[in-house]
């Protein structure tokens, strides 16, 4: 009999057991491809390869609260404890984007993709072609700042794709990444980087089944645990803490955990219309990233410039003082220009102070950095203003399209105005280049003046020097030595600074907006800086509305309490796990949609003494109000109770209709002895039973369901024997097949959940 037992077959072949440096808080598969993302208790993210190789580690800075991938697995999203929520690349880590959509910690990330592409009246699924690549070169990358290392400014090498690619949403199905932080506060981005709507569960009033249509009630101290946005994506399931206030009769029920259903049905019915607005409105807010960079680094050059420049002459205004002259360098240059005698501290200046080295010296930097200007205009700024203009005609054009996209905000007027702004910074754009060309040719040329006034005070030949205009040079200390147009048109002010236009300019821009084509008259008035931050402003207003729009149009569907919590303040974590199955649970139930919600939670034992140590296991709960409205209801659920001498450390809805389980010995001498198991329940296996729903606020739906626990027996299910005391995470793979474990001795344990069941599998 010991050797029968010795020689049975165990379940989950253990792929490695390796120790780890931190103990691990957070784990997910990535769905695509073996590679397990982790995140320690240091705040570090790790990238492991199924054969534990390690691909990067990054840290963000923040403590880490939440993981999640993109479902084509080649970026991850982070959410952070100062709401912060970070992209990074699958290949190396590096960030593609952040989005700042909470204020406080992202306890939960959902990202799913549509699992049913629409069809158009011919049958076919539509494609929506990208045309910019017709007309325009690839999407311009923010320009290098001076001095920087590639990688120092947290967005990838030119030699890389993969901010590219995550930009170019048009070679992604829709997508939607679902966030909730602990106030309540759930927000939506289309790709993981448009941002389409945020919504509180504070704010939503929900009738309660089976009272008249005057009882509604409304959560109040709500944190969000989890979010699970359907396969359809027409319904979002919610797992949350709160107190049920129902106020047209004053009652307010316990402190506990709750299950909302909200409908989300504006992503599946809309998918295409959203689809084509976030392409390009995404690839607007990316080159607008641009733009304000390009900006940026064009300033912080032209400073370092002209700071050269001044560094060296203001010293003639001091050697004017210092000799008892009451005059400018201007009226020293310009005598010097008109043959006059050389004074002293001019002779001082050039001869001893500047010199023919400091005049090389102040025009390569001075010209230099123009041309660099010039460069980053024409690669970057230019290019990218262009596509915009392009990009937000497109935009312009849906928006006529009223009777499809008017449902999702998209406001003819506010496209308007963006692209016209549009239009406006491109010529701003044309401005600066002739200003700057302008300028740089002044400085040039006076340069080569003074060289020719050096070699003239050393008696040098200089027949070989650059040749200069004695006109440039009387225009260049007149309105140049002392201005700085350039930087004016680019530096931020404190007070709005207004560009001087003549009277007959003015005439003929009115005459122009008389014309028609654009109703702006006073563009020239502003500076590039201003008319970017104009830009910026128009594109905020338009993207807004949509984003306005979707957010009223997500509603809470459903409710349910689950059970009591403490009252206090401390955090405790619960197991829990959502999850959507195809099938159909109820031969009644309507065949709308092919997906069934499961919610399963471990029941806490302090308000339950009756049905302590149980997991609880919720199906159909996302169309049970449709249902009760039809006279039946979907609710199915069943309390399974933990095998004696166990209790659960976390859990996690496997693949067709499965649960694991992770379970750790009840009783040790200490945490970081005894055993532990996982254990596999297949769901069509359980006693599920239908839960009548009440319309009390202090009736916890799992009492129901006291008198059909089903009790978990060691023998009749799939289990392994973990030689370690356990913690949370279980990070489990439905796509790959596995699943990790992580002891509290700091050490990580990978199992194969779907072993041959002809190999004898591993001995510990």
């Amino acid at each position: 009999m010991e050797t029968d037992e010795a020689m049975r077959v165990l379940p989950f072949q253990l792929q490695f057991d390796k120790p780890v440096a931190s103990q691990i808080k957070i784990a997910e598969w990535n769905p695509e491809k073996d590679l397990l993302a982790m995140a320690t208790e240091d705040s570090k993210i790790l990238l492991h390869r199924f054969n534990w190789q390690r691909l990067w580690t990054i840290s963000p800075g923040k403590s880490v609260t939440s993981l999640c991938w993109r479902p084509d697995g080649k970026a991850i999203a982070v959410g952070l404890e100062d709401g912060t929520i970070t992209l990074h690349d699958v290949e190396n880590g590096k960030l593609l984007r952040s989005l700042k959509s909470h204020t406080v910690a992202v306890v939960c990330l959902n990202w799913e993709e549509d699992a049913q592409p629409s069809k158009n009246d011919f049958g076919n699924i539509p494609t929506y072609e990208d045309r910019t690549s017709r007309f325009f070169p690839p999407a311009p990358r923010i320009p290098q700042m001076p001095g920087l290392v590639s990688g120092d400014t947290g967005f990838t090498d030119d030699s890389e794709d993969s901010f590219r690619e995550l930009a170019n949403s048009s070679h992604q199905r829709f997508s939607i990444l679902c966030s909730g932080d602990k106030d309540g506060s759930i927000c939506f981005n289309i790709f993981g980087i448009f941002p389409i709507g945020k919504i509180n569960i504070h704010k939503f009033h929900v009738a309660i089944p089976n009272v008249d249509e005057q009882g509604t009630c409304r959560l109040l101290n709500a944190s969000i645990y989890k979010v699970a946005l359907s396969k359809d994506l027409f319904h979002l399931t919610v797992l949350c803490s709160g107190q049920l206030s129902q106020e047209e009769l004053g009652g307010h029920g316990m402190h506990g955990l709750h299950c909302l259903v909200l409908d989300t049905s504006i992503f599946s019915k809309r998918k295409d219309e959203l689809y084509q607005v976030a392409l390009q409105a995404s690839n607007i807010e990316d080159l607008t990233e641009v733009i304000r960079e390009s900006l940026t680094v064009m300033c912080k050059q032209w400073t370092d410039a002209t700071h050269t420049f001044r560094e060296k002459f203001d010293s003639l205004s001091t050697l004017i003082v210092d000799n008892g002259l009451d005059s400018s360098p201007q009226e020293e240059f310009l005598s010097l220009l008109g043959g006059a005698r050389t004074s002293p501290p001019i002779h001082q200046f050039l001869a001893n102070s500047l010199g023919e080295t400091g005049v090389k010296r102040v025009s390569k930097a001075v010209c230099g950095a123009g041309k660099e200007l010039q460069l980053i205009v024409l690669n970057h700024l230019q290019p990218a203003a262009e596509i915009i203009g392009f990009r937000m005609g497109e935009l312009r054009g849906l928006s006529r399209w009223r009777a499809r996209f008017h449902g999702i905000g998209l406001d003819e007027k506010l496209m308007n105005n963006a692209t016209e702004n549009s239009g406006m910074f491109l010529v701003q754009v044309e401005r600066f280049m002739r200003v700057l060309s302008s300028v740089v040719q002044q400085f040039s040329n006076f340069f080569n003046w003074l060289l020719k006034c050096i070699k003239l005070l050393m008696q040098e030949p200089s027949d070989q020097l650059p040749r200069y205009n004695s006109e440039l040079v009387v225009i260049f200390l007149k309105f140049l030595y002392d201005q700085d147009p350039v930087r004016q048109l680019l530096e931020p002010s404190e007070v709005d600074h207004h560009v001087d236009v003549d009277l007959e300019t003015m005439e003929r821009v009115r005459d122009l907006v008389n014309f028609g084509g654009f109703s702006d008259c006073n563009y020239l008035r502003r500076t590039l800086l201003k008319e970017f931050q104009l830009l910026e402003s128009s594109f905020k207003e338009a993207f807004l509305m949509p984003f306005t729009t979707i957010s009223t149009k997500i509603l809470c569907e459903d409710f349910l309490p689950l059970f009591p919590l403490p009252s206090s303040p401390t955090s405790v974590f619960i197991p829990m796990s959502v999850s959507y199955y195809k099938g159909i649970s109820q031969p009644h139930q309507a065949s709308d949609h092919d997906f069934i919600d499961y919610v399963s939670f471990q029941v806490p034992n302090e308000p339950f003494s009756d049905i302590a140590n149980c997991i609880g296991i919720l199906r159909g709960f996302m169309h049970d109000m449709s249902s009760i409205k039809k006279g039946y209801t979907s609710l199915e659920a069943v309390l399974l109770s933990v095998p004696s001498g166990y209790h659960c450390v976390d859990l996690s809805l496997y693949k067709d209709g499965q649960i694991v389980l992770l379970l750790n010995e009840a009783c040790t001498s200490s945490e970081n002895s005894g055993e532990a198991c996982m254990m596999i329940v297949r769901t069509s296996d359980l006693p599920f039973v239908s839960v009548s729903r009440s319309p009390y606020l202090d009736h916890w739906e799992l009492h129901q369901l006291k008198d059909s626990v089903f009790y978990l027996q060691m023998g009749n299910a799939k289990v392994r024997i973990i030689p370690h005391s356990v913690v949370a995470p279980l990070a489990v793979s439905a796509s790959r097949g596995v699943a990790s474990v992580y002891a509290t001795r700091k050490r990580a344990l990978v199992y194969i959940l779907e072993e041959d069941e002809d190999e004898v599998s591993d001995t510990e």
